[in-house]
Formats: C-alpha cells, sequence, structure tokens
C-alpha cells in the first residue's frame, strides 16, 4: 500500500518568462513576440521566428526572441527545440536569469535533475530575488528526495514572495515526505489560505490526514477538491481510498466506480476498487478487479496481497501464491492490511 495512503500531487514549475529592458528593442516586431505576451504558443512561436529570421535589434532582443519562442516550444511539449533556443538564447546572453530558469524546468520535466539544479542555482546567484527559481529548484530536490535543502528553498521562496501558494505546497510535500505531517499540513493549510480553490493542496492535506489517521478531515478536503474539479483523479482516488478504509466501502466504490471510467487502463484505480470490495466480502468481484489491477500492473503489492486474501476467504489455495509474492516486494504487507481492517 506504499504511496496509496497519501498521494503527493500538484507539483508545478513556476519560471515564467517576464519582460526585461531588451524586450523593449524587439516590440517593434509581430506582436505575440514579448515576455509578456498572453497569446498561444503557436503564435508566439511563428511570430518569433519572424523576428529571429529578421535577425534585428542586436543581440539582447535575438535572446529574448529565442528565449520567448523556446518557452512556447516547451509549452507544446516540443522539449528538444525549446532547449535548443534557450541554449542559443544563453549563448548571446549568459546573464539571462529567467531563460535560465526555464531551461532549468525543461531539464525537470526530462528528469535531468542536476542539469536542472545548475540551472536553476545558476538563475539564483545572478537574480537572487526570484523566488520562481527557489521554487522551481525546490521541485528538482523533491524529485532527487532531498527533502531538507527543498524545504530550505520554498523557506527562501515564501520568504520573497509571502502570499506564494505553490512554495506553501511544495514545502508541504517536502514535509510530508519527511513523515512531519503536521508541518505538511499546516503549509498546505497556507497555500489553501491564499487559494481557496487549489485542489492539488487540498488533496495534498487530504493525503496527510490520512497518513495521520483522521479520515473525517481527509475525506473533506478530497470533497472539497471535487467540488471544484468534478474529475480530479487525484481527489476521487483518495476519497475512495479513505473512505474503504474508515469502514465506508459502498461510497467508496461510487467514487473508484468514477475513477475507473476517467482513467480504464489504470492499475491502482483497479487495485483501489479491490480493496473496496474486500471490505464489502465481495470477494468475486474483488479477485476480478485485482486481476485486473495486475495485467496492467503485475508487481502491484496492495493488488497481489489482496488478491490472495480474497482467494483463500474463497478456499483457493493458490492465494498462497499471491501472498508470498507480495511479501517478496513488502515484507510488512500483511501487517498493512490488518491496520487497515482486512484480517
Amino acid at each position: 500500500m506504499r504511496g496509496t495512503s497519501r498521494l503527493i500531487v500538484g507539483i508545478a514549475f513556476t519560471a515564467v518568462l517576464a519582460a526585461t529592458p531588451a524586450s523593449a528593442q524587439i516590440m517593434t516586431g509581430p506582436g505575440t513576440c514579448l515576455p509578456e505576451a498572453q497569446a498561444a504558443p503557436e503564435a508566439q512561436i511563428r511570430d518569433c521566428s519572424a523576428v529571429i529570421q529578421a535577425g534585428q535589434g542586436g543581440a539582447d532582443a535575438l535572446s529574448v526572441a529565442l528565449a520567448v519562442r523556446g518557452n512556447a516550444y516547451a509549452a507544446t511539449g516540443d522539449l528538444d527545440r525549446a532547449i535548443k533556443d534557450l541554449d542559443e538564447a544563453l549563448k548571446l546572453n549568459p546573464k539571462a536569469a529567467i531563460a535560465l530558469s526555464i531551461r532549468g524546468t525543461i531539464h525537470a520535466r526530462r528528469k535531468e535533475y542536476d542539469a536542472a539544479i545548475a540551472d536553476f542555482s545558476e538563475a539564483i546567484r545572478l537574480a537572487p530575488n526570484l523566488p520562481g527559481a527557489y521554487n522551481d529548484r525546490a521541485i528538482a530536490y523533491i524529485a532527487k528526495g532531498d527533502w531538507d535543502r527543498a524545504i530550505a528553498d520554498c523557506t527562501q521562496a515564501v520568504k520573497l514572495h509571502p502570499k506564494f501558494a505553490g512554495a506553501y505546497n511544495n514545502r508541504g510535500i517536502a514535509y510530508a515526505s519527511k513523515g512531519e505531517f503536521d508541518k505538511a499540513i499546516a503549509d498546505y493549510s497556507e497555500a489553501i489560505k491564499l487559494n481557496y480553490a487549489y485542489v492539488n493542496a487540498l488533496n495534498n492535506r487530504g493525503g496527510a490526514y490520512v497518513s495521520k489517521g483522521d479520515y473525517a478531515r481527509a475525506i473533506a478536503d478530497y470533497s472539497t477538491a471535487i467540488k471544484y474539479q468534478p474529475t480530479d483523479s487525484a481527489a476521487l482516488a483518495g476519497r475512495c481510498w479513505a473512505q474503504a478504509i474508515s469502514g465506508q466501502p459502498k461510497p467508496a466504490l461510487a467514487d473508484c466506480d468514477e475513477l475507473i471510467r476517467l482513467k480504464p487502463d489504470d492499475g491502482s484505480a483497479l487495485a483501489l476498487r479491490g480493496f473496496a470490495y474486500l471490505k464489502l466480502a465481495d470477494y468475486d468481484h474483488a479477485i476480478e478487479d485485482y486481476g485486473m489491477a495486475l495485467w496492467f500492473s503485475p508487481k502491484h503489492v496492495l493488488a497481489l496481497y489482496g488478491r490472495g486474501f480474497a482467494r483463500l476467504k474463497k478456499g483457493d489455495k493458490g492465494g498462497n501464491e499471491d501472498i508470498a509474492a507480495a511479501k517478496a516486494l513488502r515484507r510488512d504487507v500483511a501487517e498493512l492490511f490488518v491496520k487497515y481492517g482486512v484480517k
């Protein structure tokens, strides 16, 4: 059940282009090739390409146009072109802190976390009052499991920008990952105070409450998240799990049904519903769901142990094989099931 009782969601990078003095030099070009422009990425790619091809305005202006286009390519998912443009932008202006931050986010999206941290660190050296760079470096540290450095960076981000809801959420993630759930809840609560409809923070606080055994508050948070975003899979999964382990398997089934409708190929969603069926002693449906979950994820510990338990309840001694396989992956899996009322 590792990863089921505490769903960590909502890490988002914050590097965005901001206007620089150099941008004034390209304002005579096509209108969307500006750092502050609110435009579709396709339009920015088109217009910045025209500016770049014209080659007017000097090195700084060209650097800005390349950074804007690189940011736009990243928004479309074309990370290779984005990196190429940002590399060129930084060759022209090595002190462009925002371009460094944007390139860092792209490295992180490609799971190149050391390269990302290097870019964020250089951006911070050049612009030490840039809260987004601290937040984004914290995300890279979280990805590497370096919780203390992540906490330090998020702390600096909120010091520079006290209303930075995302940084509070991310610091909460780092605290939760350390098992410091009260501190995590305090940070998630601050993020929600700043943005009452912050679905990711609501889900994360719900997960922290589950870890503390406070299922009523967890369900309330997941319900609020679903109110604001009815198809949010993390909220549906979280509420399904919290209801199932707190003795409310029937409403849990409704949430899991909706989750599976949205994500029919998600083995974890099927395993969650299998657990709800297990709590209802509906072993046939539990075996069916666990079997499908294992088809998608053959080493899913919850599904292996749950199917084995259900098979044994039906007198099928083959369930021992499932349980042995689950214990080989996680020795304390039986104790976890007992903790959640399956024995």
